[in-house]
């Protein structure tokens, strides 16, 4: 309608619902612990806000904490007050059991009854203490517990006038007042919204004086306004943003001032605002000609009561299906993303979640270091994780091992099989499995009866290896490792290590491996980002000295260390803080990695390095080795480059590795100085030992000597 048209009939913009996903949540939470097969009535709330945007109207949000904690709650516990961005607003839901149960509900005689309730408390001068009752609203429902589907109605229930008021002028709050009238409204309005007090006041009173200036007074001041001969306004937050047309509040607004002070020409402000200030440009100030029937003046006699609202398609019922999205598992996938999701925002905007989701990660050991790991990874979205360890959960794992629980060891599970169940439990999404394996350990000879089972262990790592994009070294034993660095250097694997001491840790990435993957003998990686790691390392300058692996600077083969061993030398003895960290340093290391351009082949970065790049890398620098002791809350960077005579990842040692297979590993493990002799181990110890040193012995001048 048009607002130069004189002694219409005042027509309202609707009021619309916005049900939020969490509420259907939250209500099937409430209806499975709490009401059961209860179909009573339950107190709920609504919040609405006024009109911000020229372009958008407000609605009424149902969230999940409109709902109560308990259906006997009068209202839920998490209702605001003071919220300027959400009005509370009370409502009744009626949810039944069955969907028979809802199409039947007598529609007419329940919005009737939340009618009454208004008109109560239009009668009893409630609404002059809490202005909100004007808005009540109903909702009725039917909530499908098996596949997530929902139907309901929602109302927002009116009084109707009797004849309809008549509409005497509507047009821009600025144009109504004079300027000095719009700026005093404008500036006492903006102090309403801000006073935690009034904030969430929907209906209010705008009085201007004879000097042009305006005051906000609450609804029960309207008599004291009356006696100081103001202007006075009705005023309320309008959700609604068109300029012909007040929003839906004001039908109760109307009714109540009529049926409360019996004003049958009724001056009102549809408040609104822009960017959170108020705006007269889009607010509406109009009058209201009311002229009721006299069944009004009858106590007894309660208005006619309409407002259910209706769809695009004019139906009253509404229909939605959130299977994919309420499934627990879901929504456990949907909150678990959020953060990952919240940091490309401004933080990381090139965080590839897919990257990470795909990447199939193997945690060698499943102790202290691989619980930690394996929480770590799902934290940053890795959903694909393999656990392999031969142990038993101990009664003393629980504490330090996050993962395991005291039945776990009671019972004696196997902490590969216990922590996958763990994951799993935590996560339901994650792809987690747990493989039960020794690992084959140089200086550990196997008998020849038991030669074919180890073989067996030996194909199966390799398998394994060849199978993942990541490989974590998280066993206790030097000699352990030998095995899965030499096979993931031949796979060219991305491959972290951490180490810990009593109160030292060690973490590092391995580097690319050192043979070129033309090798006939080589096997094909799997899976696309192996695919990306091998292309990275071989079209990486071949002139820069290769990153170490673990074992690059030792000069001895790894040998059993495991064998007459006190007690505390037998168990992982360390500061129980030490772990956490070098765990949640060993996986932000492989996220670093996989973000960076050239993976494993990428150089070693420094804090200090000024010619690094990592400038460019959103993660930060990319280091080798990361070597931390809580003793001194310290923590440095180092580098190690690839060693010729390593006895795992060398080019020789790969080399004869895809020559003989696992007749080389097998002899590695049975002849302790085998891989001494094969890399010049031997040699070199032999010449150090031969080397002679001329000592001087004069110590009478001083500057012989260096002070460092």
């Amino acid at each position: 309608m048009s607002g130069e048209r004189k002694g219409s009939i005042l027509q309202f913009a609707t009021f619309q619902s916005s049900v939020d996903e969490g509420f259907w949540h939250g209500l099937c939470s409430l209806k499975l612990n709490k009401l059961k097969t209860d179909e009573s009535p339950i107190s709920i709330t609504g919040f609405y806000t006024l009109c911000s945007n020229p372009h958008v109207s407000s609605h009424l949000n149902l969230l999940a904490e409109s709902l109560p904690t308990e259906p006997s709650d009068e209202s839920p516990t998490a209702a605001t007050h003071g919220n300027r961005n959400k009005c509370s607003v009370p409502g009744t839901l009626y949810n039944t059991n069955t969907y028979e149960g809802y199409q039947s509900l007598d529609k007419k005689s329940l919005l009737k009854a939340e009618g009454k309730k208004i008109w109560d408390d239009i009668r009893s001068g409630k609404v002059e203490e809490d202005s909100s009752v004007l808005l009540r609203f109903l909702i009725i429902s039917f909530a499908d517990l098996k596949r997530f589907h929902f139907d309901y109605s929602v109302a927002f229930p009116a009084l109707a006038l009797d004849p309809p008021a008549t509409l005497v002028d509507l047009k821009p709050a600025s144009e109504w007042f004079t300027a000095e009238e719009a700026e005093s409204v404008s500036v006492c309005c903006n102090e309403w919204r801000k006073s935690s007090l009034t904030a969430d006041v929907p209906f209010f009173l705008v009085c201007i004086s004879s000097n042009s200036q305006a005051t906000v007074r609450p609804l029960k001041d309207f008599k004291a306004c009356q006696h100081e001969d103001f202007k006075i306004l009705f005023a309320f937050y309008d959700p609604y943003h068109g300029p012909n047309n007040p929003g839906w509040p004001l039908r109760n607004y109307l009714a109540f001032i009529y049926a409360r002070w019996n004003i049958t020409k009724v001056p009102f402000l549809c408040y609104r605002e822009n960017r959170g200030f108020a705006d007269m440009g889009s607010s509406l100030v109009g009058e209201a000609i009311i002229e009721p029937s006299q069944a009004w003046q009858d106590e007894t006699h309660v208005p006619q009561v309409i407002g259910w609202e209706v769809n695009s398609k004019k139906k009253v019922s509404r229909h939605i299906d959130l299977s994919t999205s309420m499934d627990p598992t879901r929504m456990v996938i949907s909150a678990a993303d959020l953060n990952l999701k919240l940091m490309r925002w401004r933080q990381l905007p090139s965080l590839n979640l897919n990257m990470l989701s795909s990447t199939k990660c193997l945690l060698l050991g499943a102790g202290t270091l691989g619980c930690q790991v394996a929480r770590m990874l799902m934290a940053w979205g890795v959903r694909k994780i393999t656990l392999v360890d031969n142990g038993k959960v101990a009664m003393s794992n629980p504490l330090r091992q996050s993962l395991y629980t005291f039945d776990d060891s009671v019972k004696g599970d196997k902490k590969a099989i216990a922590a996958a169940e763990s994951l799993r439990k935590i996560f339901p999404a994650v792809e987690a499995e747990g493989i039960v394996m020794a690992i084959p350990m140089p200086g550990h000879p196997v008998p020849s009866k038991d030669e074919r089972g180890v073989l067996d262990d030996c194909t199966r790592l390799c398998e394994l290896i060849e199978s993942h994009d990541a490989v974590f070294l998280l066993t206790d034993t030097r000699e352990s490792r030998w095995l899965p660095t030499l096979l993931c250097a031949n796979a060219n694997k991305l491959t972290v290590t951490a180490a810990l001491g009593f109160d030292s840790f060690m973490v590092m990435r391995h580097g690319s491996g050192p043979l070129s993957a033309t090798d006939e003998s080589k096997t094909e990686p799997v899976g696309s980002l192996s695919a990306d790691v091998e292309k990275m390392s071989l079209s990486h300058n071949d002139s820069k000295p290769r990153l170490g692996c673990y074992f690059c600077n030792d000069v001895v083969a790894p040998v059993d260390s495991t064998t007459n061993r006190t007690l505390d030398q037998q168990c992982t003895v360390t500061r129980p803080g030490l772990a956490p960290i070098a765990s949640a340093l060993a996986v932000e290391l492989f996220v670093g990695i996989l973000h960076h351009p050239l993976r494993t082949s990428a150089e070693a970065e420094f804090g200090n390095s000024l010619d690094s790049g990592s400038g460019e890398q959103p993660l930060g620098i990319l280091p080798h080795q990361i070597r931390g002791a809580l003793s001194q809350f310290s923590q440095m960077i180092l580098v190690g480059h690839s060693s010729n005579s390593c006895t795992a990842c060398c080019p020789t040692v790969v080399a004869e590795y895809r020559k003989r297979g696992l007749d080389f590993v097998l002899q590695a493990i049975n002849h302790p100085t085998y891989l001494e002799d094969l890399t010049g181990l031997t040699e070199l110890m032999k010449s150090a030992n031969t080397f002679e040193l001329d000592w001087d012995d004069a110590t009478d001048n001083d500057d012989d000597f260096v002070e460092i």
